[in-house]
């Protein structure tokens, strides 16, 4: 069930940036997906059996053609905020003990006041995992839309470790202390001893998102039809006596300029990354296609002047890496090309922040919290 030989030959390496060290990870144990794909499982109304890779039927399942087999594979149940919900470990091992609570009934993600609440019953019961849960919208959602689920584990991301650079009150919550956190997203982070006041907080603050617009930095929270865009990526985590909550905030407009989605990795940067930004890479850890391992290798031969077959979606990046690096040679080459993908992959967090990590985008995002 656990891909332990495909995990083994996963390609990780980490790479310093003004944010902390970003982890990068080539994975060889799941395929990658379209966006388009993703959205389009989210509403589709599947007949097989399972209904989907997280329902309680891949039990000891073993498997077809064009599903996997999952013979080995059990779910512990527990209960969470009165409801039967269950825990297993991912079959891709992003990270340290990489967990998923699932709800036992087949339903559509959801983020509301019982999603704050059962993370933060989570922690409690297991302070040494965080948990979290990707948004409930396409584009801005991870690869399953359509079945309910955390995901969790003993790791701490570098977004776990990025410091608060502002402080402010939030109205009606004097035991929430809450801040904004230095991420390329846009993050705010509650912190409480009392984790009901917390969930309720996270909610207020989920509330306003989803009903806020400021057209001067194209962040719009319906259509015209009244299709709702905001929600938000919710982590918990136990510090010490205290529960914490950080809130990412996320938009899933669309523009002609940016068609995939205006907070979604923009077109320069889909040669190295295309699919959603889940949960996972908000938190710091790239989780990137295995097209990548042939690909960077014809990328250092081109950069080497060397006979090549690189993809020319590549060119435009390798063109400008040959011009900042006039020295590269075999010895370095593979160094260079790592930290080059690091900073791309910055650069895509930055594209799914909603208030951007500049001036403009500081100011406006201090617009939404002063309404808070």
């Amino acid at each position: 069930y656990i891909k332990t030989r495909s995990i083994a030959k996963n390609i990780v390496f980490p790479v310093k940036t003004e944010y902390g060290d970003l982890e990068i990870t080539i994975n060889l144990s799941k395929p990658e997906k379209d966006p388009k794909q993703i959205a389009a499982e989210g509403k589709s109304s599947q007949v097989d059996y399972p209904k989907c890779m997280l329902c309680l039927e891949n039990e000891g399942y073993q498997g077809r053609i064009n599903y996997p087999a999952r013979a080995n594979h059990r779910i512990i149940r527990m209960n969470l905020d009165h409801e039967a919900w269950g825990f297993q470990y991912s079959p891709y091992a992003y990270y340290n003990e990489h967990s998923i609570f699932l709800s036992l009934e087949h339903r559509p993600m959801k983020i509301d006041l019982q999603t704050f609440s059962r993370l933060l019953q989570i922690v409690e019961v297991m302070p040494h995992y965080f948990v979290g849960s990707n948004a409930d919208l396409p584009i801005v959602g991870g690869s399953i839309l359509s079945h309910d689920h955390y995901q969790g584990g003993r790791h701490e991301f570098a977004m776990a470790k990025a410091a608060v650079e502002k402080e402010f009150s939030l109205t009606g919550s004097a035991d929430v202390t809450a801040g904004i956190v230095k991420w390329p997203m846009s993050v705010i982070r509650l912190q409480a001893k009392d984790k009901q006041k917390l969930a309720l907080a996270s909610d207020y603050i989920l509330a306003q998102w989803r009903n806020y617009s400021d057209p001067t930095v194209s962040i719009n929270a319906f259509s015209i039809d009244g299709t709702p865009h905001h929600t938000v990526t919710p982590i918990a985590r136990k510090k010490g006596d205290l529960f914490e909550m950080d809130l990412v905030l996320r938009d899933n407009n669309i523009s002609e300029e940016h068609p995939d989605g205006i907070f979604h990795p923009h077109k320069n940067v889909q040669h190295i990354k295309k699919e959603n930004i889940g949960l996972i890479e908000v938190m710091g850890l790239a989780v990137l296609p295995p097209r990548l391992v042939p690909e960077l290798k014809e990328v250092a031969k081109y950069l080497l002047d060397q006979p090549n077959q690189m993809a020319d979606y590549h060119h435009v990046w390798a063109d400008q890496l040959k011009a900042a690096h006039p020295n590269l040679t075999e010895a370095n080459a593979e160094e260079i090309l790592q930290e080059a993908v690091g900073h791309v992959f910055a650069e895509v967090l930055a594209h799914a922040g909603v208030f951007k990590p500049d001036a403009a985008g500081k100011a406006a995002f201090q617009t939404f919290i002063d309404q808070l």
